[in-house]
Parts: C-alpha cells; structure tokens; sequence
C-alpha cells in the first residue's frame, strides 16, 4: 500500500510533541468537529485512498432498530457493539457505538477511520464507514457471523462445537499473516498493540480478521529503535518491556501474538484467576513446560481429546515459545512465524487416519508413552 501521507504529515506538525498528543484530544472543540477532522486527514492522506462511507445517525439508529438491546453483539472498553442492516443496500454489518463521555474512544475513533481507511487486506476487517453527528461516535464494519476467537476458546457452552486442530492453526496462520500486513507492508509500519483472543474476528469458514484499531501506533522509523506511549494494551498480552517502560516495538506484537497461539494450543485464558496458583498467568505457567519436550503434551487443550499431530503440537508450541522470549530481540519477524504456522496450517490432520493422543498427558514424544 501507499505511505500514510495524512500520518507523516501530523508527525512532522507535531514533532515537538508526545506521541499520544499526535492524536486529538476529547475537548468539545475536538467533539464539535471532529467530522471536519477526519474529513481533513482524508484529504491530507489523498481521498482516493479514504474508502470510508459517511453515515448520519438517524441512518444507524434505523439499522439497528434504535439499538435494540436484542441487536447487541458485545461490549468493550470502548462502547458497544451492535448488529445491524443498512436499509439502503440491505447489508447486514456491526455498528460499534463508542462511549461518548470516554477520551480515549474519540481518539480511537479518529485512529480506527484513518487506519482502517488506508489498510486493506483479507485478514484485516473491513470497515464500512462511520458516522460523527453532534457528539455521536459510530463505526460501521463488515459482519463477522461466527464472533471472535475468544468465543470458540473460553467458557464454551456444552452445546458450542469445539475448535478442531486444524481450525485452530488456520486461524492462527490468518491472524498472523494479517499481523505481517500491518509490519511488513505499511509504510511506515503499524504497531497494532491490542493483539488478543476478543479482537480476532471470525467469518465463514473460520476465516480470521484483526479487528479494534483504536489502539494502533505508527511504527519507529529512521534509526528510531521504539515509540513511547503512555496508553497501555490489555494486561495479560503485553509485552514485559512495553508494560514496564512503555517503548513500543514491532517485537511488542509478535510477544501479544505468541500469548494468542498459547491460547489457541492450550484453550487456556491469558489470566485466568479462577485457577491454581501459579497457573493465573498463562506465560509464566507455560515457561518451565517449554524447557521439557516430555511435558509438551499436558499443554495440549483438553477439549481437542487427543485429536491433534503429535509433531504439529510440538511445532507450534515452540513458535509460541519463540514469540514470548522475555528479550524482544530473540523473539522471530512476523514474517517468520507467517511462514511457520502457514506450513502447520497445510498439514491437515485427520483422526480417521492419523493417531488420536491417548490421554492429556498423551505420549511423550510420538510412538511412544511417558513412564
């Protein structure tokens, strides 16, 4: 894609400044035009690039039935997230309702109408338009109909399909490719720093998008090594060096998505209380099990009841392992873990043909059974 024209020139406007300060603040002034603020970043950006339709409230409030409480998708930090169809073309879509008193959710949505304008690719979601009337905050997306990994992973009801092994590194292999898009392809790269379970998005077929750009940071450019926030992404999924200092790096990422693979592998929460001791925190309980191949299998999700490739499990917990290294600069490129879980993603595993793992423990390594 093109260079964010519209973002380099506020980084040159604002060189002065903090990085958090680029970003307009929730001032009445800000509020009363913020229409004209996106309007104008369009047109710095190149409107050719800004694909984003302009809705009128009354147009969103019609599509979802006045925000019918049975047209609610989910809630977050930033709003709610509702289920709608646009009358004019019959499309069925999700209209995230930012909170209008948050300061951080008018940033997000100037940050998310720029990002998601200017970014495009299959595994990112994409974003239909927005709608700033008077001091209402909306964005229209594309509906996703099966909801978020973290739906399919956690606190599942006994009648919900589980994710099978082959779902799971799918889904995996999309999100990190979606990842890659962000690092590799943007110019300059986009630090998408909310990375977790809840902002992957699944559509037919389990097809996975990142979604929630509200968060998302310009990357470090020149022989800057890092950018500074003061925001900080979700606990559980930030990186040790980001939580502690707040320097923010493209490795930053690939720390939050090995978090996520943990998950989807294990079927286990980021931080989980409701746990042992010692096993609240889903990295540090997974760390003394990386150092033992013979344990590798006790990590495995339970749900799976042994239905998984013995090698594939070991493969991709040792990515997850790489991608959490406690030092940013032993953990791999997006690029490298792309290529890794694509690999895993290829190699179909079926229960008809192929071992089913006897137990959680299951063997320790394949063909053999721990003692």
């Amino acid at each position: 894609m093109g260079c964010f024209s519209c973002a380099g020139k506020s980084r040159k406007n604002a060189s002065n400044k903090k990085p958090d300060d680029q970003i307009p603040s929730s001032s009445d002034k800000t509020k009363s035009n913020m229409a004209l603020d996106v309007k104008k970043a369009s047109k710095d950006g190149g409107s050719e690039y800004i694909a984003a339709h302009t809705f009128t409230f009354r147009e969103l409030a019609n599509a979802t039935k006045n925000f019918r409480a049975d047209c609610l998708l989910g809630e977050g930090g930033f709003g709610r997230v509702y289920k709608g169809r646009l009358e004019s073309t019959n499309q069925v879509v999700a209209i995230k309702q930012l909170d209008r008193n948050g300061l951080q959710g008018n940033r997000e949505f100037l940050v998310e109408v720029l990002m998601l304008s200017l970014l495009h690719h299959p595994n990112l979601v994409n974003l239909i338009g927005y709608c700033a009337d008077g001091d209402q905050r909306l964005l229209v997306y594309e509906y996703m109909p099966l909801g978020s990994l973290e739906d399919h992973l956690h606190d599942l009801p006994p009648d919900k399909k589980r994710l099978d092994w082959n779902t799971r590194m799918k889904v995996a292999a999309g999100a990190a490719k979606g990842l890659e898009h962000l690092h590799d392809s943007a110019n300059p790269p986009v630090i998408y720093r909310d990375l977790k379970c809840s902002n992957i998005l699944l559509g037919e077929g389990y097809h996975p998008k990142l979604s929630d750009f509200g968060l998302a940071k310009l990357g470090p450019v020149g022989d800057k090594t890092h950018v500074s926030t003061r925001v900080m992404g979700t606990y559980g999924y930030c990186a040790p060096e980001y939580a502690m200092t707040g320097q923010l790096t493209l490795k930053s990422d690939v720390y939050s998505f090995g978090v996520v693979l943990l998950e989807i592998i294990t079927g286990r929460k980021a931080i989980d209380n409701s746990r042992a001791a010692g096993e609240h925190n889903l990295v540090a309980w997974a760390r003394p099990l990386f150092k033992d191949r013979r344990k590798f299998a006790q990590m495995a999700d339970p749900l799976l009841q042994g239905h998984y490739p013995m090698r594939g499990l070991y493969q991709a917990l040792a990515v997850a392992a790489m991608c959490v290294q406690e030092q940013p600069n032993m953990r791999p490129l997006i690029a490298d873990v792309v290529t890794a879980l694509s690999y895993l993603a290829s190699q179909k595993y079926d229960p008809e043909t192929q071992p089913i793992q006897g137990s959680r423990t299951g063997p320790s390594t394949p063909g053999t059974r721990r003692e």
